[in-house]
């Protein structure tokens, strides 16, 4: 007899959104969990000094206030509140202005001056049509329930950043473009590079690009909470290395990567399959810093103190450039720089008058370079006077995030690069991306489609699945 219906190896986003998935549908759900507490990705912790709360991995939310599987859910009344700030995202330049993503697709389009129609022909329709095709969007192959809809989003998502760039005439609207192609990880002229510039800039209009209270944190905890209240379990400091240390349930979903579900399952999966995910691939990993900061950071752009996000790379050449210089193994002297300082919105992040900010940059897989100076360099290009704030730094290279979390290997934070071969067929060709080639073993993480970020529609999909095959539950 089974003692459970189900079994989530990983307390992530997305195994969480699976194990919610299959709890509301009646089956007996165990979550487990390796370390000490849940969240995989969704963690907040004083790192640097007592009273300063910095988030360990993943800081802003755009696809978790946007996930069509979260929005289902009353995570705000187990605790979860967003705070949006006016200015999505910004990107800097040299002679001191930026662009900005703003709510307000007319006052973002007109920011851009010369670019104005060209950046309202291009995302307009995208917006509109985004409440429509986003459960297409963010899920595996299949026919979508708008065709024309969709084909409009992906005949733009499939090319090349570099390439759909070219609709705009200045510096300002391409470094924009660049800044949020760049969140892709990989060079900016690969196909399929403008499919996460797109979401994130349509979705910044639609819902913005949230920072939750109290840190990332509060995503994982209102999900356990509701997983929890609706009957399930959640067991944590249970690393699982073997199938052999797992209690009897009908079905068990990993969320975790093709690397790891070979070592512990890879005994019952077939040979064609064992092949397929050997040769999966990982992308460029990141190099963290966590601040403690006196004063906020002393930006030139006063914009930049409004944002949610900031982009920090120059102009579309440079970025372009060191993205491709980077995906080779090399280490540029100006790396891309995501940063956000989130104590500006949210209050509880530091003690009176002190403020957090996060950042990271991204480097070879496997890299140990410490890139620290590269890094506050860049951030004093467009803010001088940041390095005379610095109260106390912690860092984290590829080697120390893949030790802190398993799935990231080499420190790659999105489970796998997300190019055009491994965008609908990660892990492997299937006929379904989330079934194993063994009865009843799943899997779940963001080495599924839709691929990387916070927003539970790897568990999602993984779940429903599942639920098909085993239980003959439609969803």
């Amino acid at each position: 007899m089974a003692e459970f219906d189900a079994i989530i190896v990983g307390s992530g986003p997305n195994g969480l959104a699976a194990a919610i998935l299959l709890q509301q549908h009646g089956l007996s759900v165990l979550v487990l969990e390796g370390k000490e507490t849940i969240g995989g990705g969704l963690r907040t912790q004083e790192l640097t000094l007592p009273g300063y709360l910095h988030d360990v991995c993943s800081a802003v939310h755009p696809m978790a206030a946007a996930s069509p599987f979260f929005e289902t859910l009353p995570l705000e009344k187990f605790g979860l509140e967003y705070i949006y700030p006016e200015i999505a995202a910004a990107h800097p330049f040299d002679d001191g202005t930026a662009a900005i993503l703003q709510r307000s697709l007319e006052n973002t389009a007109a920011a851009l001056g010369e670019d104005k129609d060209a950046y309202l022909q291009l995302i307009s329709p995208l917006v509109e049509a985004w409440p429509r095709i986003a459960g297409d969007a963010l899920g595996p192959i299949s026919f979508p329930k708008h065709p024309m809809d969709m084909a409009g989003f992906g005949l733009n998502a499939l090319q090349p950043a570099t390439r759909l760039s070219k609709k705009f005439k200045t510096e300002k609207a391409k470094g924009l473009f660049a800044g949020m192609a760049a969140h892709a990880i990989q060079p900016l002229s690969n196909l399929a590079t403008s499919a996460i510039a797109l979401v994130l800039t349509v979705n910044g209009h639609l819902k913005g690009w949230p920072i939750p209270k109290g840190g990332s944190k509060s995503i994982a905890n209102a999900l356990a909470n509701y997983f929890i209240s609706l009957g399930g379990k959640i067991e944590t400091d249970t690393y699982i290395v073997s199938l052999n240390q797992l209690p009897a349930a009908r079905a068990v979903l990993f969320d975790v990567t093709p690397r790891q579900l070979l070592e512990i399952a890879g005994h019952r999966l077939s040979n064609i399959y064992k092949w397929q995910l050997e040769r999966y691939r990982y992308g460029m990993g990141v190099f963290k810093i966590d601040w403690a900061l006196a004063e906020p950071i002393p930006f030139k752009a006063e914009e930049l103190g409004r944002a949610s996000t900031i982009h920090i790379g120059g102009t579309l050449k440079e970025i372009a450039e060191n993205e491709a210089a980077t995906s080779k193994g090399a280490h540029p002297t100006n790396p891309f720089v995501l940063l956000t300082q989130p104590s500006i919105f949210d209050r509880s992040r530091a003690p009176e008058g002190k403020h957090v900010a996060w950042g990271y940059c991204h480097v070879p897989n496997g890299s140990t370079k410490n890139m620290t100076i590269n890094i506050e360099k860049q951030i004093e290009r467009f803010a001088p006077g940041f390095r005379d704030r610095i109260l106390h730094r912690h860092t984290l290279n590829t080697k120390q995030l893949e030790a802190y979390n398993s799935n990231y290997i080499g420190g790659d934070i999105n489970g796998g690069i997300i190019d055009l071969a491994q965008l609908f067929t990660r892990p492997a060709l299937r006929s379904s991306p989330y079934r194993t080639s063994a009865k009843g073993l799943y899997i779940c993480s963001s080495s599924t489609p839709p691929g990387g970020g916070v927003h539970g529609m790897c568990g999602y999909h993984a779940a429903k699945r599942l639920l098909k095959d085993i239980f003959k539950i439609g969803v």
